[in-house]
């Protein structure tokens, strides 16, 4: 899932992409209300992390701008502005949510998971089946012939990205851009690492190969291959 952070202190915003990164999104982030608003007229994305106080434009005119336009993305304003009229203010333009600085990182998880929750139960994501691989967007949950197999986040996102693309080989700075994002500064080699992660867990149990690697250029799955 791919999450806009709209804010314009770096330290946070950087806490922030580090930190969704870490749980397995995809972060685009803006440091104007300006660049914030064209990303998400540009982009889609699954959520909104948005400032109030931004130069170029404020959280409340880009709120009320995406609504007036029918942009339904969910939006967290995440804010030092605690006063109850703002909290109001903020909802009424057409925010999801509210949350004041400083926040607390578990509370702020949950709530975005509230707002996905609910944005994909909306939408009725279609499952991604290979073979007998099943991955169900909606509720997280991926399983082989019926048995459950439990991934992280990370590993999650990366099956998620390579089932949609079945069957075409997805270069590795694809998968970085849409898995890690494109923000993201880490080890290109952090992706071969998480597809052996997978391997182990959806290929080698069952006795199957569908994770291939095509050498010099990326990944691809297929129908499952027995050993």
């Amino acid at each position: 899932m791919r999450i806009l952070v709209v804010e314009d202190e770096s330290t946070i915003a950087d806490a922030l992409e580090r930190g969704l990164g870490a749980e397995g999104y995809a972060v685009d982030v803006a440091l104007r209300g300006d660049e914030g608003l064209q990303e998400a007229r540009l982009n889609d994305y699954d959520a909104i992390i948005l400032d109030i106080m931004l130069p170029g434009v404020n959280g409340y005119q880009i709120c009320a701008t995406l609504r007036a336009e029918g942009d339904e993305t969910p939006i967290l304003m995440l804010t030092a502005k605690d006063g109850s009229y703002d909290e109001a203010e903020g909802l009424d333009t057409g925010a999801d949510d509210y949350l004041t600085k400083p926040f607390d990182w578990v509370v702020l998880m949950a709530r975005l998971r509230v707002l996905l929750r609910r944005t994909t139960s909306q939408q009725a994501t279609p499952n991604l089946i290979v073979d007998d691989l099943v991955l169900d967007p909606s509720a997280r949950e991926v399983s082989r012939a019926g048995t459950p197999i439990d991934l992280t986040p990370r590993e999650f996102a990366l099956l998620r990205y390579l089932m949609h693309n079945k069957d075409r080989v997805v270069e590795k700075g694809e998968l970085l851009d849409n898995v890690w994002g494109e923000h993201d500064d880490g080890d290109p080699n952090v992706v071969q690492v998480y597809i052996g992660y997978l391997r182990r867990k959806v290929d080698v149990p069952f006795d199957v190969e569908s994770i291939e690697t095509i050498r010099g250029i990326g990944y691809r799955i297929v129908g499952g291959r027995r050993r």
